[in-house]
């Protein structure tokens, strides 16, 4: 009787912190509580955070998503994203009788403040981010039109022309490669040092912790997999800065169904984390995956605790 082959040695550098971030995890939080309140449906106006497999799960709940507010009844109650809407959706909201309640992260909340207080102060803005995102639409929108300016890269910061280089801010999308937009706003400061920026880094701290941990395990990486949404900003980035910090190789899967298996040939060490939007289910699916095909050991690389929480709105508290 021939003796089954034995599976191919797989180290797993398991990068930590890694997948939901309080904001993700309050907003998911605000649709299953609100369903509780009001039953089903309730609607939410875009996807609630960006991945499909917890859109699907809610929707099985009782979810209805809508791209805009005409989609939901008079008098439904309807759920603002994660990302932030501009102003004009919660006016309309209130026109139509609609229960609004809004998801938006606390620290997206925060940039919106902030784009207020320097248009107060008459400031012209430049908004550092990546064009038809729902988080930099939401933050455009809180402003008259023409007051804020987009800025994606360091090339356009070079050409940016503003009315008055005396009177300029700049705040950033909360999801950006910390890296990328560092150099971003160097341009911005060489060219005009007078700049107002924000009181405390725009990038979140979940965003900058999960980039860290890639960052910590790249350069010891074969290949990289970042579990998350080719629409997710945040795990997008991740799969950026793992090939920067040294990685071979690096890709983004929305689920274990996804990986590619023929570029595993030859791996050895395997970097693994997910997005702030991606649950720790669908890293564990991955894991179960790669046990069935290598002997896996796993190190846990953990390069920062987090323990923020953020409250509910006060109608669901």
């Amino acid at each position: 009787m021939s003796q089954p082959l034995s599976k191919p040695p797989l180290t797993i550098l398991l990068a930590s912190p890694r997948g939901f971030c309080a904001g993700v995890d309050r907003a998911i939080q605000i649709v299953e509580v609100a369903l509780k309140k009001y039953g089903a449906p309730v609607y939410v106006r875009h996807e609630i955070v960006h991945n499909r497999f917890v859109v699907q799960r809610l929707e099985g709940m009782g979810a209805i998503f809508v791209k805009e507010l005409d989609e939901v009844p008079e008098g439904a109650p309807v759920i603002f994203s994660a990302h932030g809407v501009p102003k004009s959706v919660p006016v309309n909201a209130r026109a139509r009788n609609l229960l609004a309640l809004d998801a938006t992260c606390p620290l997206v909340s925060k940039v919106h403040v902030e784009a207020e207080r320097h248009f107060d102060a008459g400031h012209e803005i430049v908004l550092i981010g990546h064009a038809g995102h729902p988080e930099v639409d939401g933050t455009m929108g809180q402003l008259p039109a023409g007051a804020v300016a987009l800025v994606e890269t360091a090339g356009d910061a070079e050409t940016f022309t503003p009315r008055d280089s005396a009177k300029l801010a700049y705040i950033t999308q909360t999801t950006l490669s910390v890296d990328d937009t560092a150099e971003i706003v160097a341009v911005l400061k060489r060219r005009f040092p007078a700049i107002a920026g924000p009181h405390k880094e725009d990038i979140c701290y979940a965003t900058t912790n999960r980039q860290d941990a890639v960052k910590a395990i790249a350069r010891r990486c074969d290949f990289v997999l970042v579990v998350g949404a080719p629409n997710s900003s945040n795990s997008m980035r991740l799969v950026e800065v793992a090939a920067r910090a040294g990685a071979k190789a690096s890709m983004l899967v929305q689920r274990a169904a996804n990986i590619d298996w023929p570029r595993m040939d030859g791996v050895r060490t395997l970097g693994l984390t997910a997005g702030a939007s991606a649950p720790d289910l669908l890293v564990q699916e991955v894991i179960d995956a790669l046990r069935a095909r290598y002997d896996v050991t796993i190190e846990e690389v953990e390069t920062a605790r987090e323990t923020v929480q953020f409250r509910l709105p006060r109608a669901l508290a």
